[in-house]
């Protein structure tokens, strides 16, 4: 009897177990009979569960993307544990799903750990297409893509780039805090009305490490909770919740950087001292409209803080690539000073109506967005609805990675892609010209694409242009009067940042210094 009690308390026990396992074959079975009557693009092998995350490498992701698509096409399908991905290593392909297509592919993942857990939810980049979508990207192409209104910032470029040319006199070796300090006084300045007054500005302090620590603490996408949305509740208590202690703190920071300049603007206006902003505009509209609600507060606070925030980081990105590339290639430094000499000549700087007139420098800027890419695998994207390209199944909710660094180093499009030469632009045809030009891939796609590449695009050429006019760029010397030569390496990141180095700025001539000492005095007074 004791037996028969004991043999049926463990078909009991066991019950749970065995329907458990039935229930993980039949959902198994039903998910290899939804995928089997689909076609999906060609792509490396998938391992049941975790996918294809195990071919992954921790850093430089794009080169592994790369040789998937060397291998298996430009259109590349894989797995991230349940998630399925569409990798495009094809400028051709990205532009006609992200672009002509981009009715379907305007989405984003979910990104939980950016938005839910780390704050970053009011952030043009990480608001799914929708209306709110639409309102913020509204309001960045009133400030950005209008031609007459991006003119209307110069005076603002001007200074700061006359700052950064005085920075650059009196202290060069701090080099890198010039940069970061000429681009944080152009673009708080339009966001915020507030100008920058020295290298330890405390708004661009806060909004600089609140960019490091979001990158420390995950790329978007690349972390477990993004695939497992249930961790985002694990205790903290718990092991294996290191992120979530990580995300909480950027959080803290993510709103210092939003809500720290908005509440400056917001006492400028009540006391009628608010210089013109493009937060101060959106306020003051709200008000007479009657609608500044608690939301509408958030939505300008996120349009705003993207403007600095992605904005700044990648425009710093562009400007020390170009002068590590012109450390590194000196001949093409004084190609570039010898147009400007002969255009511009000795009694004044460059300025915007110039440029049509400095078709090298074209070529060398191009050559910096090829040759390091800033974002080299953007922002994914996400598929809204089925959609069938090319014969094959591409499925609703699919997660689609642009591998924007393959598509600028191809070497079917760019030779020697490795190498940095400017040249290769000069004798093309105005199609070639267009075709390959890295601008059209390095600022994104169709309704993703970045509102103010226009203007970031001109605030390059405005302090690349000065800085070889005015400036003799060479190699830092070690304790021996040896060269320090730079290496040619960028960090594995979201920003594909240069390697720390270092470098030599002189001012051409005393003459120079006192050309940059009058239009710095020139400019603050009447700006």
């Amino acid at each position: 009897m004791d037996s028969a009690w004991s043999q049926l308390a463990l078909v009991t026990s066991a019950a749970p177990a065995a329907l458990l396992v039935a229930l993980v074959v039949l959902g198994a079975y039903v998910r290899y009979r939804r995928s089997a009557k689909y076609r999906y693009p060609p792509g490396p092998r998938a391992l049941p569960f975790i996918g294809n995350v195990h071919q992954l490498p921790v850093n430089y992701q794009w080169r592994k993307m790369a040789e998937w698509g060397r291998e298996h096409g430009d259109v590349v399908f894989a797995k991230f544990f349940r998630t399925p991905a569409v990798i495009l290593n094809s400028k051709e392909a990205a532009v006609e799903l992200m672009e002509k297509r981009s009715a379907k592919y305007s989405d984003r993942p979910p990104f939980i750990l950016l938005k839910d857990l780390m704050g970053w939810d009011s952030v043009l980049n990480n608001l799914p297409y929708g209306e709110r979508f639409r309102k913020h990207r509204k309001w960045l192409q009133e400030a950005f893509a209008s031609k007459a209104v991006v003119m209307g910032y110069r005076p603002i470029q001007r200074r700061e780039t006359y700052m950064l040319l005085s920075g650059l006199c009196d202290s060069p070796e701090h080099f890198m805090d010039h940069l970061k300090r000429w681009a944080g006084g152009v673009i708080l300045e339009i966001a915020y009305g507030y100008r920058v007054t020295s290298l330890n500005d405390p708004l661009v302090e806060v909004a600089e490490r609140t960019t490091v620590e979001t990158v420390l603490g995950g790329s978007p996408g690349s972390m477990l909770v993004d695939f497992f949305p249930i961790l985002r509740y694990i205790p903290l208590w718990m092991p294996g919740s290191g992120f979530k202690r990580q995300a909480f703190f950027v959080k803290s920071l993510v709103r210092q950087t939003l809500d720290t300049p908005f509440a400056m603007v917001q006492r400028a206006l009540r006391t009628g001292t608010a210089a013109p902003s493009f937060t101060a505009t959106l306020l003051e509209e709200a008000v007479a409209a009657g609608s500044l609600t608690a939301e509408h507060e958030e939505d300008i606070k996120g349009a705003a803080g993207v403007i600095y925030t992605a904005g700044t980081d990648t425009t710093v990105t562009a400007m020390k690539t170009f002068i590590l590339a012109m450390v590194l290639h000196q001949d093409v430094y004084k190609k570039a000073q010898a147009e400007i000499d002969r255009v511009i000549g000795p009694d004044r700087l460059p300025d915007f109506e110039d440029r049509e007139q400095l078709p090298y420098l074209e070529c060398v800027l191009k050559e910096v967005f090829r040759w390091n890419a800033p974002v080299p695998l953007g922002v994914p994207h996400a598929v809204s609805h089925h959609d069938v390209y090319r014969g094959y199944d591409i499925p609703e909710g699919a997660m689609v990675i642009p591998n924007i660094w393959w598509m600028t180093q191809d070497p079917d499009v760019y030779p020697d892609p490795a190498r940095f030469d400017p040249d290769r632009y000069l004798h093309m045809s105005a199609e070639e010209a267009e075709h390959t030009d890295p601008r059209n891939v390095v600022f994104g796609f169709g309704r993703r694409v970045c509102p103010g590449q226009i203007f970031a695009d001109a605030s390059v050429w405005l302090a690349a242009a000065n800085i070889i006019a005015t400036m003799d760029l060479g190699f830092a010397k070690d304790n021996f009067g040896r060269d320090i030569v730079p290496e040619a390496a960028f960090i594995s990141g979201f920003v594909s940042h240069p390697k720390e180095f270092t470098c030599s700025f002189h001012a051409r001539s005393s003459r120079i210094r006192g050309l940059i000492a009058h239009m710095s005095a020139v400019n603050i007074v009447t700006s």
